[in-house]
């Protein structure tokens, strides 16, 4: 069995730094790309942000030049660094990411963590 965790979020004032981290665990044969995701009250769930296995980065151009997404991938982690926070900010933030098993290695599936809040105050 393969999950995903976050760990890191919490309350910032606004202006603040924040980082959040995604661990995968279990079975894994490979991970491919990697990603945040947020929600915020009221409002579908968004991209922030994805990182491919070579490191390829994407960003929403909300974040652009504030958060940076970036992978261990002995660790099997993703963080994201989260500057320059602003209330709008506020989320819930969840990682996805491509997981292929040791029992099934030619299939990635998508996966998601239970995810983490984020508060930025004013």
């Amino acid at each position: 069995q393969v999950r995903l965790v976050e760990s890191g979020g919490g309350l910032v004032p606004a202006g603040g730094s924040l980082r959040v981290s995604c661990a995968a665990s279990g079975t894994i044969f490979g991970i491919n790309t990697m990603g945040w995701y947020r929600q915020a009250p009221g409002k579908q769930r968004e991209l922030v942000a994805t990182i491919t296995s070579g490191g390829s980065t994407n960003y929403a151009d909300s974040v652009k030049g504030r958060f940076t997404i970036s992978r261990d991938n002995a660790k099997n982690t993703v963080y994201l660094q989260m500057n320059s926070l602003k209330p709008d900010d506020t989320a819930v933030y969840y990682c996805k990411a491509g997981i292929a098993t040791i029992v099934d290695r030619y299939r990635y599936r998508e996966l998601w963590g239970q995810g983490t809040l984020v508060t930025v105050s004013s």
